[in-house]
């Protein structure tokens, strides 16, 4: 597989608003779990030292998490895992209404992008019309939903 792994949309502010919220999410839990143990001295340092290093690394896995294409397939970088799909295991990109069941009720959640494989399975994206990078750019959304599949058809025939 080539390493020309571009995405074809730009990230929406909104991950930036998640990366801020888990700054503080992780501060708050920092503050509780020295209020809570009594830590002082070194157990502080060592606690605000993986604390950081945990928001480092999970502010860039968010930073990254997404679409990517290129001209041998398809890479889905999620928050713990990547995938990679060449042109020729995808046999559709399609759009799907995704609803959330409680109880008898079903709770409308948006258009998501699914990749049907060749062996009957489907693979989840990260591209959701109200995700942090779609919520306020549908246009957006459905460009990106459109140059998939075009790249996929592009690739089915060459």
């Amino acid at each position: 597989m080539g390493d020309e792994w571009k995405r074809p949309y730009t990230p929406g502010t909104g991950r930036w608003l998640v990366i801020g919220w888990e700054a503080v999410a992780l501060g708050l839990l920092g503050w509780s779990t020295v209020e809570q143990f009594g830590l002082a001295g070194p157990g502080v340092r060592i606690l605000a030292t993986v604390i950081a290093a945990v928001w480092v690394i999970g502010g860039f896995r968010i930073r990254e998490m997404g679409v990517y294409v290129g001209p041998a397939g398809l890479r889905i970088r999620g928050l713990l895992r990547s995938r990679t799909l060449r042109w020729d295991e995808i046999a559709h990109v399609r759009l799907h209404r995704h609803t959330h069941k409680l109880g008898h009720w079903q709770i409308e959640a948006g258009m998501t992008v699914l990749i049907e494989r060749r062996d009957g399975t489907t693979v989840n994206t990260e591209l959701w019309a109200q995700g942090v990078d779609f919520h306020t750019r549908p246009q957006l959304f459905r460009a990106v939903y459109r140059e998939l599949r075009e790249r996929h058809l592009a690739a089915s025939f060459s």
